[in-house]
């Protein structure tokens, strides 16, 4: 019962939320992401942890900075949330602009990888444009939460305008079908999913546990690969989703050197906007040759 209390509540507040004018939003987001980067807990050491692996040259005091610039983008963007699982396509149109390399109303079959940036969840643009612009609906994989909840809850707000979200749990053969009927799958490699199906790929130059998935749906479906990237605007009055060409000569005859490369593409971009990375996922728990994680309070 309390449960269901407070599940009820946190809906009520995202709705407020999103009925908030943006400047006022984001202004909360950032007050809540100043707050976070100052107590300590387990994230925030999480957050350095992976800083400090992935930027060798900079000392402790500019980590330290690194990192409170991260939580402020972060705590924005959570309660942007509000507007992406709730708001209209007008807000969402507003929020984030569109631009592409491709014809996104083509229908030919097409990945678009995606990273894991603050504004990864900015991509539900296309799903919210789909219908004016005669594009196809989009589809990607969901990672289940621990509240079934918010757990049904979410995947309903991200399919509200046509979209459909998918069990990573489940079988490939929805998503490739999906794929050969043309419309835009969604997929971000770029967290540690589990051994299964990854292989161990450089990535700031630490080998790194990534899925393969890119690189085997692409050979299995003839689909080109776009990358897709949701990132903040110089002036930061919103976000820009740009989707490029697709990628030349992929996928290869070896899944590890096609995914190596997504890893090469992504680090090349966190680094011209690092405190924009999702750096709170613990990105280099699994090690390998049963190395401990650095995670780990021993280390």
């Amino acid at each position: 019962m309390l449960k269901s209390f407070f599940n009820s509540v946190a809906v009520c507040l995202l709705k407020l939320l999103s009925l908030l004018p943006y400047r006022l939003l984001v202004s909360i987001g950032y007050g809540l992401g100043y707050i976070a980067a100052r107590i300590p807990g387990d994230r925030n050491k999480v957050v350095k942890t992976n800083l400090h692996l992935c930027f060798h040259n900079l000392n402790a005091s500019e980590i330290d900075q690194l990192s409170k610039q991260h939580w402020r983008l972060l705590g924005r963007s959570i309660v942007e949330k509000s507007i992406i699982w709730m708001g209209s396509v007008n807000q969402l149109s507003r929020m984030i602009e569109v631009k592409s390399a491709v014809d996104l109303s083509s229908k030919k079959p097409r990945i678009l990888v995606n990273m894991h940036f603050t504004g990864i969840e900015g991509s539900i643009i296309l799903s919210a444009l789909a219908k004016q612009k005669h594009w196809p609906r989009t589809s990607g994989y969901f990672q289940r939460m621990k509240n079934p909840f918010f757990n049904k809850k979410i995947v309903e707000w991200r399919n509200r305008f046509g979209g459909n979200s998918i069990d990573r749990q489940g079988s490939s053969k929805e998503i490739i079908r999906e794929i050969r009927n043309g419309n835009f799958i969604i997929i971000a490699p770029d967290i540690d999913l589990g051994l299964k199906d990854s292989e161990f790929v450089p990535f700031f130059g630490i080998e790194t546990n990534t899925i393969t998935a890119v690189s085997r749906l692409a050979k299995i479906t003839g689909a080109d690969v776009c990358m897709m990237t949701t990132t903040l605007k110089a002036d930061e009055s919103g976000y820009l989703c740009e989707i490029s060409a697709p990628l030349k000569d992929f996928p290869s005859s070896d899944a590890t050197i096609d995914t190596a490369r997504l890893n090469q593409y992504f680090e090349d971009t966190i680094r011209l906007r690092p405190a924009e990375y999702y750096w709170v996922h613990k990105r280099f728990k699994n090690r390998p040759n049963n190395v401990a994680s650095p995670y780990n309070p021993s280390n």
